[in-house]
């Protein structure tokens, strides 16, 4: 997104990435089950679809946005009080636009508590000597 020219809204204020739990149940694996958790980057319409069209092929990262606009359709009542990482400035003519987030992971975690867990935290993602294009 930065190299197309698409803001990155939580880089430009200095915060980490806002997410948030939602309603959306993901597919359980036995007893590890769980709903959700998205991160969100306010865009315009138009960045919105651009973004959309961009992040699409990396399929084997966050991929396409999950959903974009009324975060009430997700469970998402207070997009100024995100559940992890930091609220950022949502500009007039603006939509939230959200992606599956690997924070998902320790929500699941907290409700299933498995004996041993090993994961990113919030805003820290996971580091890999692989290029972008690798993961297309």
């Amino acid at each position: 997104m930065l190299k197309a020219g698409l803001p990155v809204r939580h880089l430009d204020e200095g915060k980490n990435v806002p997410m948030y739990r939602t309603t959306i149940p993901c597919v359980s694996a036995g007893s590890f089950a769980g709903r959700l958790v998205v991160s969100m980057r306010p865009l315009s319409p138009a960045q919105a679809i651009q973004a959309v069209q961009l992040t699409t092929p990396y399929t084997k990262a966050h991929g396409a946005p999950v959903h974009l606009g009324d975060p009430a359709a997700i469970g998402i009542t207070q997009l100024d009080a995100p559940d992890f990482g930091d609220a950022v400035t949502l500009r007039d003519g603006e939509i939230p636009v959200f992606w599956a987030c690997g924070v998902t992971t320790q929500a699941t975690i907290g409700q299933t508590q498995p004996e041993l867990a090993i994961t990113h935290a919030p805003g820290h993602m996971f580091v890999t000597d692989l290029k972008e294009d690798a993961i297309l």
